[in-house]
């Protein structure tokens, strides 16, 4: 779940960063140029009708009669071959749900009966392929686990199922959410091959939930559903023009997805719109007994979130203004980054310069912390879903032994450094675990906001998208996410922009279970922005392309 990097450093810091932001280089076949990879075109393709509709228009379609849900089905699965599997090649969906069509017209028998399951009933919902669903295989993107399949779903996915959605199928991700290697590459994995970007097909698709972000924006599925331990939501949220929310650590059920880290782990959202965003969020937050952090825990806000939807939200609201962290300067960022607070301000926000006194110093006990919890949740999982490989052991070996395959260019680093690390028993653990919370959370975000009295905090969420590159690996230029994702609080990216064709993100932090207020402020910046443009699949950027601002 985590996000993807290269850095210069062999620092416990600088290895965090480049592996939770993602740094790596990839097998040559995987990053040569994209096939099929034809200009623009606006010749007609399968499933234009509902290209960039969200839930409340499929929803009232279908109310009226002039749709169903089989058909919608159906015209995406027509897209996902004329634009994932041929034509642009993004190789953004793993494996397809082969009851999909079944499933829908049984919803379209029960919309007609007049008995509706909930609030997304008959709508189209591509998973992240490290989440259990039948009868699809799980197998973050390994080898390994290429034929296992799960006998249950994952708690989320029977909200999902309880709420009427259609389970289309399962998405490519950066292998093992990117704890793997620290020279792992955004978007590939061993299973699925490497996942591209539709709005510039040579530029990366960020990881993990890389296949999400890449399908959602392609309009391949109505919404997606990612995981994110550090970015790995909003990397490729912001990198493909999306809204993705990365919720507080325990307001979503994380039993059923293959993990890496208990202290940081959550799924959450990722949808062309807020409204989207809430509604699909509004199904995944619930207790689960069998997850400890989102079993009924007092502070828990999962109040209506589409109530909490309003264009006025930013009106006195004090937001937090990072400057000196996270993303590098950038001239096309910054020059967004410059537009979207003056779209605060004209909003009515209030505008403070933040600063988070902690900043970077929790990079080391984190990376620790996620060593050890990555070795006993994977164990864990793996024992209790019945998989063959049946411990992270068994898939080191395996990996080992298949190496041409699963390893032809980089290794798995951090699967080694992981299985040399004890049990959470241990004091290097729980100090590691203590001092990471502790400089992101209660001496960093939580001591920013309190110190200034702020509602939220503001910075790019990262910088665009950069080229694929067998040689060099990826050029992560910094994000702004970092903090909430080690101290375990809500953030949401919306778009504000774009550098030359490729989307930019602005991410808005808040103390932990303020996902209803986050919500609102990305909603008022969105409907005053109207930032977010749909890929046009090209093959690269030339010199020609217009600057940011200019001709999209």
């Amino acid at each position: 779940m985590l996000s993807t990097c290269r850095f210069r450093s062999s620092t416990a810091v600088a290895l965090l960063m480049a592996t939770l932001a993602g740094c790596t280089a990839a097998p040559r076949e995987v990053a040569q140029a994209p096939p099929n990879s034809a200009p623009p075109t606006t010749a007609a393709t399968p499933g234009d009708a509902y290209v960039e509709l969200g839930i409340a228009e499929l929803l009232g379609r279908m109310a009226e009669g002039t749709l169903d849900s089989r058909t919608l089905v159906q015209a995406y699965l027509d897209r996902i071959a004329a634009i994932d599997k041929a034509g642009p090649t993004l190789n953004a969906v793993i494996e397809l749900n082969p009851d999909a069509l079944r499933e829908a017209a049984m919803l379209d028998g029960e919309r007609r009966e007049g008995r509706m399951r909930g609030p997304l009933h008959g709508i189209p919902v591509l998973l992240k392929d490290n989440i259990d669903a039948r009868p699809m295989a799980n197998s973050a993107g390994s080898l390994a686990l290429a034929d296992h399949r799960p006998a249950r779903d994952a708690f989320l996915v029977q909200r999902l199922r309880e709420a009427g959605a259609v389970i289309l199928g399962k998405t490519n991700l950066s292998e093992w959410a990117n704890f793997r290697s620290t020279r792992s590459i955004s978007g590939w994995s061993g299973r699925g091959g490497q996942t591209r970007n539709p709005y510039v097909l040579d530029r990366t698709p960020c990881g993990s939930s890389s296949g999400t972000g890449a399908a959602i924006a392609a309009s391949l599925a109505t919404v997606g559903v990612g995981t994110e331990t550090n970015g790995s939501i909003l990397c490729p949220a912001a990198v493909h023009g999306l809204v993705g929310v990365k919720p507080t650590v325990g307001l979503v059920s994380r039993h059923g997805i293959i993990p890496i880290a208990a202290s940081q782990d959550t799924a959450g959202p990722m949808a062309r719109s807020v409204a989207d965003a809430a509604a699909l969020l509004q199904v995944l937050a619930a207790d689960n007994p069998r997850d400890p952090a989102s079993a009924g825990d007092a502070h828990r806000d999962v109040a209506d979130y589409a109530a909490r939807l309003d264009p006025g939200a930013l009106r006195g609201a004090r937001i937090g203004v990072l400057r000196k962290h996270g993303v590098n300067p950038q001239p096309d960022v910054d020059a967004a980054f410059t537009r979207a607070l003056d779209a605060l301000r004209a909003q009515g926000a209030v505008l403070v310069d933040a600063d988070i006194a902690t900043a970077g110093q929790w990079g080391a006990p984190s990376l620790e912390v996620l060593l050890y919890e990555f070795h006993d949740g994977v164990d864990a999982y793996l024992a209790d879903s019945g998989a063959a490989a049946a411990s992270l052991a068994g898939v080191a070996a395996y990996n080992r032994a298949n190496a041409a395959r699963e390893m032809p260019l980089f290794g798995q680093e951090l699967i080694e450094q992981s299985l040399a690390k004890g049990p959470l028993t241990d004091r290097a653990y729980r100090n590691a675990r203590d001092t990471a919370r502790r400089l992101a959370k209660a001496e960093g975000l939580d001591a920013t906001l309190a110190g200034q009295r702020l509602d939220a905090l503001v910075a790019p969420t990262m910088g665009p998208a950069w080229p694929i590159d067998p040689v060099n690996g990826d050029r992560f230029t910094g994000a702004g996410y970092g903090v909430a994702a080690v101290a375990g609080t809500p953030s949401i990216t919306v778009p504000m922009g774009d550098a030359r064709g490729l989307p930019l993100g602005l991410v808005f932090m808040g103390p932990a279970w303020s996902e209803g207020r986050l919500l609102g402020y990305a909603y008022a910046f969105e409907q005053a922005t109207r930032a977010r443009r749909p890929p046009r699949f090209l093959p690269t950027i030339s010199v020609e392309s217009p600057p940011a601002g200019g001709d999209r």
